[in-house]
């Protein structure tokens, strides 16, 4: 009896392992499909040989468990003969003869904090830094009929966009070498600027264009410098050959280190503020220098960038061509250019200035939206910014609206700063530092986008001191055509945009008496507890005696409508 019971019991226990183990494989193998295998960028490397010398780097300076986190970051990851030649060059057997603190110093120089696709490159400087804190210049080349894609002009990208779970990498032929020389030392290290290098000398430039920054003076781009140097080609075709026919021309006090004597503003002329790449200059109408008051005025004309050229009474004053192959240095402690032709101060008249309030360095960092055709919004603190600040423990956005007929879509560049809850406590007396303007008297306007409920007045204020009259973010643009535009300026308003819609306006707030050429601060404060959103667009500042309607600015892109 006992046999008989016993057996069908058994069968049975058989039976529910055999279906258990049935039913774990399944879920497994669901499981399987349904998680995302693809490596990550640490992984990846471990799986090509092609790149164990790079990855070796990783493993030393302890950025390969980093490297294998959650992200979205770039790797510009040089391949084995890239780093041989590298070890080669600095004289090392294996990588364990480099000092540590330069492999640290290096594998951040290849890492950025945000996913930069080929197509996000431009001709110029990589919009995010690396994280040791160093922009990376890329540009196009054509070798025996091939092209490619440089990083920092002597790397070229052998295998572009490698999608990884974390991030993507491009494969290049060269390391990148931080740039640990000063611009002093980057351009006296130049034979060909030898005669430039001595101007430097004579007026004491050269030790101020040799100060190294290093801890907190690293991390302020205002302690950084950019050059434009002369090639002694340059000044023989001006008539100088060396610095005593220098000093026979433009040293009037004959005392060169005097800030005063001609010679030194010659030279303090072609110092610049802060970081300028050719990507910033091309974009910066006006680029501040170190010589008092003086300014050099920027524009790009198809592929080149000029500086100076003016038109003045009808006559068109050709401007000087910055040497772009040899331009976007990187030092230590900012960037040199050469230029092609040799120049002087210029003395300068009111320019119109056309500050696009989203043009700031912390938004064109957000490549996936700043100025694209998807668009999107991004939220930022006070602590991100260099240029902007406010009252308040509120945030401020970047707003593109990724259609150009869209509501937002009929600012200039299609974007806007929104500000929730503009007043006491979020955001309030926000600041922003302008653009270059020239001293001079101008007429201030704002544009904004119409929010009709939930908001109200607003002040605005220049260098401290209230303008003359207010704006009100409800009140709608006038877009009735039988209402002349000249009509319409002479009460203080004005259709800014081609095409214009009444979603958005445009506000005269008063005249201003600017009194040194530099950059200033503008402040907007509003006049009661805004809960809905303010939208600000362009603040432009036209001479007095300008045409204030014309030239209009195109709707949803940038630069000019034709004047008709």
């Amino acid at each position: 009896m006992k046999r008989v019971i016993t057996l069908p019991r058994l069968w049975r226990l058989t039976l529910l392992l055999v279906v258990l183990f049935a039913f774990q494989n399944c879920a497994q193998d669901k499981l399987t499909e349904t998680t995302d295998e693809t490596l990550n960028i640490t992984e990846y490397l471990k799986e090509n040989d092609d790149y164990s010398m790079f990855l070796e780097i990783l493993n030393v300076t302890n950025y390969a468990s980093f490297m294998n986190t959650y992200g979205t970051y770039t790797l510009f990851v040089p391949n084995n003969e890239a780093v041989k030649a590298y070890l080669q060059n600095v004289g090392a057997s294996s990588v364990k003869d480099v000092p540590l603190a330069d492999l640290q110093n290096m594998a951040k120089l290849h890492i950025l904090d945000q996913k930069i696709n080929t197509t996000d490159f431009t001709d110029g400087k990589i919009a995010t830094p690396s994280l040791y804190g160093q922009f990376l210049i890329t540009g196009a080349t054509n070798k025996n009929g091939t092209s490619s894609i440089t990083v920092n002009k002597d790397a070229n990208i052998v295998q572009p966009n490698v999608e990884l779970g974390n991030g993507i990498i491009h494969v290049i032929d060269h390391v990148l070498r931080v740039a640990d020389k000063t611009l002093a030392q980057s351009i006296e290290e130049n034979p060909s600027l030898s005669l430039f290098t001595e101007a430097l000398k004579a007026t004491g430039w050269y030790e101020k264009l040799n100060h190294p920054l290093v801890g907190e003076e690293a991390t302020n781009l205002e302690n950084y410098q950019s050059v434009l140097a002369q090639t002694n080609a340059v000044f023989e075709e001006a008539g100088f050959k060396t610095l005593d026919d220098l000093k026979a021309r433009y040293s009037h006090l004959k005392d060169p280190m005097n800030p005063a004597d001609s010679l030194n503003l010659f030279v303090s002329y072609r110092v610049m503020t802060r970081l300028q790449y050719m990507a910033d200059m091309a974009v910066t109408p006006a680029l501040e220098t170190k010589a008092p008051l003086e300014i050099i005025s920027s524009k790009l004309s198809k592929d080149t960038l000029l500086l100076n050229e003016e038109v003045f009474n009808g006559v068109l004053e050709k401007g000087i061509v910055v040497d772009r192959p040899n331009s976007d240095v990187t030092a230590s402690n900012g960037v040199l250019h050469l230029v092609k032709k040799n120049f002087a101060i210029k003395k300068r008249l009111p320019a119109p200035v056309y500050f696009d309030l989203c043009d700031q360095p912390e938004f064109r960092k957000l490549t996936s939206i700043f100025r694209t055709t998807t668009g999107g919004r991004q939220d930022l603190g006070k602590t991100d910014f260099t240029d902007i600040t406010w009252d308040g423990t509120g945030v401020i956005t970047y707003y593109k609206d990724p259609a150009r007929g869209g509501t937002v879509g009929y600012g200039w560049n299609g974007d806007v700063v929104e500000i929730y809850r503009f007043r006491d406590g979020t955001v309030q007396n926000i600041a922003f530092k302008t653009p270059v303007i020239i001293k001079g008297k101008y007429k201030v306007w704002v544009s904004y986008r119409t929010n009709a409920s939930k908001t109200g007045l607003v002040k605005m204020f220049f260098n401290g001191k209230e303008l003359s009259r207010q704006f009100n973010v409800q009140e709608y643009g006038n877009v009735d055509s039988k209402v002349d535009e000249r009509v319409l300026e002479s009460q203080g308003y004005k259709r800014y945009t081609q095409p214009f819609t009444n979603r958005f306006n445009c506000r005269l707030l008063g005249v201003i008496d600017v009194e040194t050429t530099g950059r200033h601060t503008i402040s907007f404060q509003s006049q009661a507890s805004f809960s809905n959103q303010t939208w600000l667009d362009v603040v432009e500042f036209r001479p007095i005696d300008m045409d204030q309607i014309y030239p209009k600015l195109n709707a949803g892109t940038s630069g000019f409508a034709p004047i008709p």
